[in-house]
């Protein structure tokens, strides 16, 4: 075993703390990274307070890694000791269900290991993620890094940078499309970005008009004030696509209204509660809800060399890991512009 240090939660309401613990020994077919830079998800919050249930303490979460590799198994193929690489949100599947063989690792019938507390196959413990110093990983489900690009930025594009991609490719969304993005934070500033780079028309949905400088900034060409009654009544019947990436409750039968006939909202978030949404609403319009979980393995490289091409990164305040805490009560106050990543050199 690997002696690693690392923060993690030990119940749902104490902070975060320095934790020391061990992973498995490098295997035939393992990569070991030690890591530069770790992303903060609002999914790491959730999972340390037990909001979603299910949590194994300690976690040590962290689904956002970049590093660079230290050890390889005598039988990895694809990477070499020196390179840079990525870790996102899966370390696993099962490998033979239908979605697994299609490359949609994330929707495995069996259910894919998550990054940091999920069982780690074959030990009698859960994994650990990256709020750490290193992490072992089977290299299929290991990242290629190109080495030219400011890495804590990359980061992001783990998880908020996927779950942002994986849709607007999916819908096939580009030139003529009209896009609208619910909520500019982590993922909305990500998918602003990716769906104006692919060609549409992005608005930017909010509540809060102080944003509109910013999302004008980030690629987005129009705004809209969802408390105006007047500037929501313009743009009803308007959207091909809503990216929907709040996770609080909201009214789905409000934006719904906006998309044109055969629209679709694809909700990224997870709300707390049950969203309201009247079947009038869809079925006068063939409106769609649809939703989309992060990516496979082929698709988040193909992210990535994407992202790399066309110089997209994520927007970032680098912090040092005994800041955890505090970002988080900041990440709840959307107090972020646009993502939290750890230094994991302060470690």
């Amino acid at each position: 075993m690997i002696s690693t240090k690392g923060y993690a939660a030990f119940d749902p309401v104490q902070p975060l703390a320095p934790y020391d613990f061990e992973r498995r020994d490098v295997g035939a077919h393992d990569v070991m990274i030690e890591i530069l830079f770790c992303g903060v998800c609002h999914s790491d919050l959730h999972t340390v307070r037990s909001e979603w249930g299910g949590a194994t303490y300690p976690v040590v979460p962290g689904h956002e890694i970049v590093g660079r590799i230290v050890k390889v198994g005598n039988l990895v193929e694809k990477f070499s000791v020196g390179e840079t690489a990525g870790v996102g949100c899966m370390v696993d599947s099962c490998r033979s269900c239908p979605s697994c063989e299609e490359g949609l690792e994330q929707y495995c019938e069996v259910g894919f290991t998550g990054t940091y507390n999920s069982p780690e196959p074959g030990l009698n413990t859960p994994t650990y993620g990256g709020y750490s110093n290193q992490i072992v990983v089977k290299e299929d489900f290991v990242l290629k890094i190109r080495e030219d690009q400011d890495l804590a930025r990359i980061a992001p594009l783990l998880c908020a940078g996927i779950t942002t991609y994986s849709p607007l490719r999916h819908w096939k969304v580009g030139a003529g499309h009209k896009v609208a993005v619910v909520g500019l934070g982590g993922l909305g500033h990500m998918a602003v970005k990716l769906a104006a780079s692919m060609g549409a028309e992005v608005t930017v949905l909010s509540t809060s008009p102080e944003k509109e400088t910013d999302a004008t900034d980030l690629g987005a060409h129009k705004f809209v004030v969802t408390k105006d009654p007047q500037a929501l009544e313009e743009v009803k019947n308007t959207f091909d696509f809503i990216i929907n990436t709040v996770s609080a409750k909201v009214s789905l039968d409000m934006y719904a209204s906006l998309l044109r006939r055969d629209g679709t909202m694809i909700l990224l978030g997870v709300p707390p509660e049950a969203p309201e949404l009247q079947a009038a609403t869809l079925i006068f319009g063939r409106r769609r809800i649809a939703g989309s979980l992060i990516g496979g393995i082929a698709e988040t490289q193909e992210m990535l060399d994407y992202c790399a091409e066309h110089d997209i990164l994520s927007d970032v305040e680098v912090i040092p890991v005994n800041y955890i805490n505090e970002a988080y009560e900041r990440m709840l106050e959307g107090d972020v512009k646009y993502r939290f990543v750890i230094d994991m050199a302060s470690l």
